[in-house]
């Protein structure tokens, strides 16, 4: 029922765009656009999905063995580059389809049940990854509008709340007893409903902070990598916008389009669609028109929509127990 409410608002808000948008404006738009220059854009998406792949690799610990007590302890298994694809597309292909981003909370449970890596620590692993995306996301949009020239006073204001977000988010990830201290907070005034799933996150992210806080070159070598991958991305969207001959400074699409992403991921609609292209069509017009705006919406879309298609085929093989999933992914 959530789930069709969210299509429902996102329907709405692009009915409001394409009321505002010329139809006739929007299709001349990719008419004219630079095929060289879509082709190079929409192909991004295959280094980035590559680099995150490679990103997961560098997540898993190293395959050993060791014996305790008489008995061999049983290690996870390596997680080859074709996997790792295969987990990131197929998670892809879920975040289309449920809501907050459950897929990546599937993709925790594919590994563990496929011997890559025990379930506690799965989740930790996913809860990390996720927050070095989110924190890499701050980075590039705090350094864009801190150099962004055209501030009034609601770009301030954005710039205080990301540059904010980034501080408060390092600090949880840093200090191990302001991240408790921030989990007992939420848990105490948090409906009775979230408490449950409250606290294993807690327990998940303090695992997560031990097992990666030992190892600080394994830290810096996977929060470089998400930061290079965010560039990736924002570098796509600018690739987008000289695809439909139009023009942006990079440092002022450094600034805006993480604005985009982040209003996207806003749980108002279906894959963040609408509000993506409501910020869009916002943001970018000291630089070109609503229909432009309009076209790099759809665009922005069709990033999230090809590695979901690409996942289908290698879906079938993690929900052999889709009901074991939805379980496990109730109870996170």
């Amino acid at each position: 029922m959530k789930r069709l409410l969210s299509l429902l608002v996102s329907l709405l808000i692009l009915a409001l765009i394409y009321w505002k948008v010329d139809l006739k404006s929007l299709w001349q738009v990719f008419r004219q656009c630079n095929g060289g220059w879509m082709v190079v854009s929409l192909g991004m998406v295959v280094p980035i999905t590559l680099m995150t792949a490679w990103r997961l690799q560098q997540l898993m610990p190293p395959r050993q063995s060791t014996v305790e007590a008489g008995a061999l302890e049983v290690t996870p298994r390596g997680l080859s580059l074709v996997e790792a694809n295969r987990l990131i597309l197929a998670a892809s292909t879920l975040n289309m389809v449920l809501p907050s981003k459950m897929g990546d909370i599937a993709k925790a449970y594919f590994m563990q049940q496929r011997g890559h890596l025990a379930g506690s620590l799965a989740l930790s692993l996913v809860i990390f990854e996720k927050t070095c995306d989110m924190l890499s996301l701050l980075v590039w949009c705090g350094f864009g509008l801190v150099l962004y020239p055209y501030k009034d006073g609601l770009f301030w204001g954005m710039t205080g709340g990301v540059v904010g977000g980034l501080v408060f988010g390092g600090a949880l990830l840093g200090s191990r007893s302001l991240a408790q201290a921030f989990f007992y907070t939420a848990q105490a005034i948090a409906p009775k409903s979230l408490r449950a799933k409250l606290a294993r996150f807690q327990t998940a992210w303090r695992e997560m902070h031990d097992y990666f806080w030992h190892n600080r070159a394994q830290l810096l070598t996977v929060a470089a990598t998400s930061i290079f991958i965010w560039f990736l991305h924002l570098l796509q969207i600018w690739f987008f916008i000289l695809a439909l001959n139009a023009w942006a400074p990079l440092l002022a699409n450094l600034a805006l389009s993480p604005l985009a992403i982040l209003a996207g991921l806003l749980p108002l609609t279906f894959a963040g669609v609408g509000t993506r292209d409501a910020a869009l069509i916002l943001f970018y017009r000291p630089y070109f028109d609503g229909a432009t705006a309009a076209a790099l919406g759809i665009l922005c879309t069709s990033r999230y929509l090809m590695p979901a298609i690409a996942g289908l085929p290698f879906l079938g093989q993690y929900l052999t127990n889709l009901r074991q999933i939805k379980k496990q992914m109730g109870r996170v």
